[in-house]
C-alpha cells in the first residue's frame, strides 16, 4: 500500500476528522457486539495520545437521510468511553452550530463523536456542501472505516477532496493483508467461495481464478455449477441464467490447471427449516422435491484436507444455511479447518466473519476483515473510493 498513513503525519495541535466504522449490532438500545469499536481503538488512541482534537464520524444502519431515534450513536459513545477510558463528547447533530460549539470547546487529546452521518441526506449522495462542511471542521482527514470504503459518500470520499487525507491503522492493515494475498500469495493458495448466489460472486471468481491453486465452491451458488455439470438439483437454489457462465468458469479452471472443488455429497431437506426431514445424498442423487442446504461429510473432509495443506486461504461466503443448526456443519468444518491450518487465513468479512465468530474460531484466524462489501469488491480487483482518494506516499 503506497498510501500515507497516520504514521506519516504530525497530528500534534491539529484537528483531525476521523471516519470510523461503528456500524455495530444493537439490541434494546445497547451495543451487542463491540468488535468494530475495538478495531478502531489503535487509531483513535494514537490521534488523541499525540494531542490531536479528534472528531469521529460513523454511520449506523440505514436511516436514509432521516433522523431515526434508535439509530443514534449515544450507546456507541458510551461503549467507546468505557473501552478507551476517557469522556467522549457526543453531539445530536451531524454538522451545524451545535457541532461547531462542541468543537470550539475541545482541547488537544479530546474526542468528539458527531451524530450518525447518514441522518444527513447529503451523506450518501456525496453532497459537495456536506463534504466541505466536514472538511471545514479539521486540518486532516483520516479514513479508518474499511467497511465503508467501497462507498463514495461525503464522509468517506468527498471530504478527501478538500483536506489532506491519510489511512488509519485498521485501513492500513486491511489493504496490506488483502493486497499481499492477491498480488504475492504464498502457495498453495486456496480461495473458498460460498454464499447464496453466483451473481454476487462473479467478480471475485473472475479475479481469483487467475491467481489461485485451488478454488473451493459451496453454499447456494454451488448448485448452479452442479446443474452445469448435468446433475439434477431438485429444489436447490438455481440461477438459470448463470449456467453457461458456470460452465465457462469450470472450463477456464481446467485450462489453467486450477483445482476446482465442488460438493460430492450434500445434506438435503424436504423443507427450509430446522425441523425439516434431512438426509445425506450423493451430489448426483438429489431427490426432485428436496433442497440441498449444506455440504455433506465427504465434501467436508475433502475441503478440510485442501485447506489444511494450503499456505494461504481466503474465505468468502458460508457453505450452507449455517444460521440453522441442521445445516451448519459444512460452514463449521471449514472454520475448524482454517483454525487448524498452519497457513495464513483471511476471512473476507460479512457472513464468513459472522460464522467464525458464531463457532468460536475468530481468534484462531490470522485476519478477519471488518468489511463485507468492501473486502468483496477489493477481491474483485476494484479500486475502492474511500481508498482511492487517500494521499499517496
Amino acid at each position: 500500500m503506497n498510501k500515507k498513513t497516520i504514521r506519516d503525519v504530525d497530528v500534534r495541535g491539529k484537528t483531525v476528522f476521523c471516519r470510523v466504522d461503528f456500524n455495530v449490532p444493537m439490541s434494546g438500545g445497547e451495543v451487542t457486539d463491540d468488535t468494530r469499536i475495538k478495531a478502531a481503538l489503535p487509531t483513535i488512541k494514537h490521534l488523541s495520545g499525540n494531542g490531536a482534537k479528534v472528531v469521529l464520524a460513523s454511520h449506523l444502519g440505514r436511516p436514509k437521510g432521516e433522523v431515526v431515534e434508535e439509530l443514534r450513536l449515544d450507546s456507541v459513545a458510551k461503549r467507546l468511553s468505557e473501552l478507551i477510558g476517557q469522556t467522549i463528547t457526543k453531539t445530536d447533530g451531524v454538522v451545524g452550530e451545535e457541532v461547531n460549539t462542541a468543537l470550539s470547546e475541545t482541547q488537544g487529546g479530546d474526542i468528539l463523536l458527531i451524530e450518525n452521518v447518514r441522518f444527513h441526506p447529503g451523506e450518501e449522495k456525496n453532497d459537495p456542501e456536506l463534504a466541505k462542511a466536514f472538511a471545514n471542521m479539521a486540518d486532516l482527514y483520516v479514513n479508518d472505516a474499511f467497511g465503508a470504503a467501497h462507498r463514495a459518500h461525503a464522509s468517506t470520499a468527498g471530504i478527501a477532496e478538500h483536506i489532506p487525507a491519510v489511512a488509519g491503522f485498521l485501513m492500513e492493515k486491511e489493504i496490506k493483508v488483502l493486497s499481499n494475498a492477491l498480488s504475492n500469495p504464498d502457495r498453495p493458495f486456496t480461495a473458498i467461495i460460498g454464499g447464496a448466489k453466483v451473481k454476487d460472486k462473479i467478480g471475485v471468481i473472475d479475479n481469483l481464478i487467475d491467481k489461485v491453486d485451488h478454488l473451493i465452491i459451496g453454499g447456494g451458488l454451488a448448485y448452479t455449477f452442479v446443474k452445469a455439470q448435468g446433475h439434477e438439483i431438485g429444489k436447490s437454489l438455481l440461477e438459470e441464467d448463470k449456467i453457461d457462465l458456470a460452465k465457462e468458469y469450470m472450463k477456464k479452471a481446467d485450462e489453467k490447471g486450477v483445482d476446482f472443488l465442488m460438493p460430492e455429497d450434500v445434506i438435503v431437506a424436504d423443507d427450509f427449516s430446522d425441523s425439516a426431514n434431512t438426509k445425506e445424498v450423493a451430489i448426483d442423487n438429489i431427490p426432485a422435491d428436496w433442497e440441498a442446504l449444506d455440504i455433506g461429510p465427504k465434501t467436508r473432509e475433502k475441503y478440510a484436507d485442501v485447506i489444511k495443506n494450503s499456505k494461504l486461504v481466503i474465505w468468502n461466503g458460508p457453505m450452507g444455511v449455517f444460521e440453522l443448526e441442521s445445516f451448519a456443519n459444512g460452514t463449521k468444518s471449514v472454520a475448524n479447518a482454517l483454525a487448524e491450518t498452519e497457513g495464513y487465513s483471511v476471512i473476507g468479512g460479512g457472513d464468513s466473519a459472522a460464522a467464525v465468530e458464531k463457532f468460536g474460531f475468530a481468534d484462531e484466524m490470522d485476519h478477519v476483515s471488518t468489511g463485507g462489501g468492501a473486502s468483496l469488491e477489493f477481491m474483485e480487483g476494484k479500486e475502492l473510493p474511500g481508498v482511492a482518494l487517500l494521499n499517496n506516499k
